[in-house]
């Protein structure tokens, strides 16, 4: 025989041969629980977003998906742990935007986002809304902008700590707008809300879910919500851009990753199941009543979210010099 012709035959087989071996592990994934790392307290809306995803998906794949809480640094020790995990396809983590601030924000992370860890999906977002004490002469959010340039430094917004999503739609405020408000950050963004209804703070924001029962008995005022389109339970209070300030659309949302080098074909094949579970009507609305939007998206969607999200923060925390340990 031929010896070129053998070798011909043999990189054929072997080929033919990988490529069966990959369908077979395909076909047979998954053969065992899957992990879903949970990087924030349990009842928060991540914790909710990630047991109820879960759950459908275990019907879907026909394997358990077991919620690991592992909170830390901000969301961070979650993150690593991730990207610290075998690429087998049995590990996940669902991330909030700390995965694009994260980078310019922390001298020193145990990952790289970008190296380490495999985008599998977009997952939903949840808006937010700017939100004044009663006591503050400004019903719209240009009147709060010109109090604040009449009297700079004399009003102050309260976050959930700093670098957190609502200190940053803040300082963004403060940057487009050219104005100096001072920040007062609290443990949490419930304990901001809490100063705010008190007026200790005279300025939040915050998602809009919390929000709604406060807004409701008047003991906030709602001036503007910061996305693209105005939100169903607000619909008396404008958009950022339809109150005057452009580039101002802030939200809170989620992608699941997986480690790196995870198998192309187990990325799409989870990808393809989230996007499923996220259109069935029961887990929309179960996930509506939260005040979480589902907003599934690809593998390349969330990958390009990531690397404007992180350009975005970073010019934001490089303009405010913030830094955390």
């Amino acid at each position: 025989m031929c010896p070129i012709r053998s070798r011909g035959c043999a990189i054929v087989a072997s080929l033919f041969l990988a490529l069966s071996c990959g369908t077979a592990f395909t076909q047979s994934y998954p053969n065992k629980p899957i992990r879903m790392i949970l990087a924030f307290p349990a009842g928060g809306p991540s914790d909710i977003l990630g047991r109820a995803l879960g759950q459908k998906l275990s019907e879907q794949l026909g394997a358990n998906i077991v919620p690991d809480n592992r909170v830390g640094a901000g969301g961070n020790l979650g993150l690593a742990l991730a990207a610290k995990s075998p690429p087998d396809g049995y590990t996940m983590v669902l991330s909030s935007p700390t995965i694009a601030i994260s980078p310019s924000l922390y001298a020193r992370l145990d990952y790289d986002a970008a190296r380490d860890l495999a985008p599998i999906a977009r997952l939903a977002s949840i808006q937010n809304v700017l939100l004044v004490h009663p006591s503050v002469p400004a019903k719209t959010l240009k009147q709060l902008i010109g109090l604040a340039r009449a009297q700079p430094g004399k009003l102050n917004y309260g976050s959930g700590g700093a670098g957190t999503t609502n200190h940053l739609a803040n300082e963004l405020l403060i940057s487009l707008e050219k104005i100096n408000l001072v920040h007062v950050p609290y443990k949490g963004s419930s304990l901001a809300m809490l100063a705010l209804i008190g007026g200790q703070v005279d300025e939040v924001i915050v998602a809009v879910a919390p929000a709604l029962p406060q807004i409701r008995a008047g003991r906030v005022r709602a001036l503007a919500v910061l996305s693209e389109s105005r939100v169903p339970t607000l619909p008396d209070v404008p958009t950022s851009k339809e109150a005057g300030v452009d580039n101002f659309v802030v939200p809170i949302w989620y992608g699941m990753f997986a480690p790196a080098g995870t198998p192309r074909e187990i990325i799409v094949r989870l990808s393809q199941e989230i996007t499923k579970a996220l259109e069935t009507p029961d887990l929309r609305e179960r996930l509506t009543a939260s005040g979480i939007d589902p907003w599934p998206g690809t593998p390349e969607e969330l990958a390009s979210l990531v690397r404007n999200e992180t350009v975005r923060y970073a010019t934001i925390i490089q303009r405010t010099g913030l830094r955390a340990d």
